[in-house]
């Protein structure tokens, strides 16, 4: 391999459903991506796992169900973004003691449920995702957010924590956009159309989705 390409840069990304092997990281389709441009890969430096990754795997077996996640289709994922999986990682807050002994580890875990990323959503870069987030279908993440409760779709968060800046679009184009289900098309309804789904007109959208025939 030569130098060139072995250097890293922004505009090289890592298709997820190329190189995703945790079977607890569920992908979707064959477009999302990580920009691994100032890190390691996808596993090895965004998804941080308690229990669930290869080592904790292979080291222990684990006390409690593992927390899945799910990528959605088109979802574009900035360096160094880090989704935070497993819970309260066994410091429980309510304990006079934080620290996580051992013997106590299956007392103080508290599973947060799966982490959900839809379809078309952006995670800036260095932005966290905490435990059990359900961030909504073409959501974007700012840069160095930290995103705590769930994101509503096509709406701009940003901040520690994350609270929302604005949506995308109005209310009503959000619902007709939802309702058209653009990332459940076919293949090839999404490509004859994608210079509507590249604009922000919704009345062209849905009457070409109207008139579309194979």
């Amino acid at each position: 391999m030569s130098e060139l390409n072995k250097q890293k840069h922004w505009s090289k990304v890592e298709l997820l459903h190329e190189t995703v092997k945790n079977p607890n990281i569920h992908i979707k389709g064959s477009h999302s991506y990580y920009s691994d441009a100032w890190g390691g890969s996808f596993e090895e430096s965004v998804v941080r796992y308690l229990y669930g990754d290869e080592y904790s795997l292979k080291t222990w077996e684990s006390q409690w169900e593992v927390d899945k996640l799910y990528i959605g289709d088109y979802v574009c994922i900035a360096a160094e973004a880090v989704i935070l999986m497993g819970g309260n990682h066994t410091h429980q807050i309510n304990w006079f003691s934080l620290y996580p002994f051992i013997d106590q580890v299956t007392e103080s875990y508290e599973g947060k449920g799966d982490t959900i990323i839809h379809d078309g959503a952006w995670i800036g870069m260095r932005a966290m995702v905490m435990p059990g987030v359900e961030i909504g279908e073409g959501a974007v993440i700012a840069a160095n957010a930290v995103v705590t409760k769930d994101v509503a779709p096509y709406t701009i968060v940003a901040g520690n924590p994350a609270s929302i800046v604005k949506t995308r679009f109005p209310e009503d184009v959000i619902e007709r956009i939802l309702r058209l289900n653009i990332y459940e098309w076919p293949e090839g309804k999404f490509n004859a159309l994608k210079k509507y789904i590249c604009a922000n007109d919704i009345d062209a959208l849905e009457n070409a989705s109207k008139n579309y025939t194979q």
